[in-house]
């Protein structure tokens, strides 16, 4: 039982972290602001972690691995090209809803974390998530799901940029659910927003 205690509060502390790391950026955020938000000591804080950058570390990993995993399926199943395009379009919305400060955290601080060695699997996991994105619109289009004339980077640049960035905009629970905008996202990305006939 005590077991379990410890890891539901260390469960606890890192989704304050993440909450903080989302709003104020993993540089303006200090061990101190944590352990306030979490109503303890600062030194308590590390009974559990080493370090801010072992929290964001274990955040960025559980989001992506379990991201990854799901992509993983998707490539692997039976599915036609084009039901594949929409499950993966499907999970990144699921995804943000599920994960939102680790997306967010993900977004903002990719970058300034892929300097350190420690975080060198952002820049795999980025090459990873194109190679996914290129596989399923390359298939579209060698099957004739998808037009001939694609252009498949710019489109999977175009996906890539139009889907996490709404992370910026989503809220869990409000008016729409990720359900409902991934269905509004497929319309307009695979059947396009211009009436037929101009």
């Amino acid at each position: 039982m005590p077991e379990q205690s410890s890891a539901s509060r260390r469960d606890e502390l890192l989704s304050i972290a993440a909450g903080l790391f989302a709003e104020k950026g993993f540089k303006n955020t200090t061990v101190r602001d944590i352990a306030d938000a979490a109503g303890i000591l600062s030194g308590s804080l590390y009974h559990h972690f080493d370090s801010k950058e072992s929290m964001v570390d274990e955040i960025l990993r559980t989001f992506q691995d379990e991201l990854f995993a799901a992509y993983d399926e998707v490539l692997a199943s039976d599915d036609d090209p084009r039901t594949k395009i929409e499950r993966a379009v499907r999970l990144s919305f699921e995804s943000i809803d599920q994960h939102p400060n680790a997306v967010a955290i993900f977004q903002n601080e990719a970058d300034y974390l892929g300097g350190f060695e420690r975080f060198g699997y952002l820049a795999e996991r980025n090459a990873q998530s194109r190679n996914v994105w290129m596989t399923l619109l390359t298939d579209g289009v060698e099957t004739g799901a998808l037009r001939a004339d694609l252009d498949v980077t710019l489109t999977y640049r175009f996906i890539r940029d139009t889907v996490w960035v709404a992370v910026r905009w989503y809220r869990p629970g409000g008016g729409l659910s990720h359900e409902a905008i991934a269905n509004q996202y497929l319309t307009i990305l695979l059947d396009g927003i211009a009436r037929d006939g101009g």
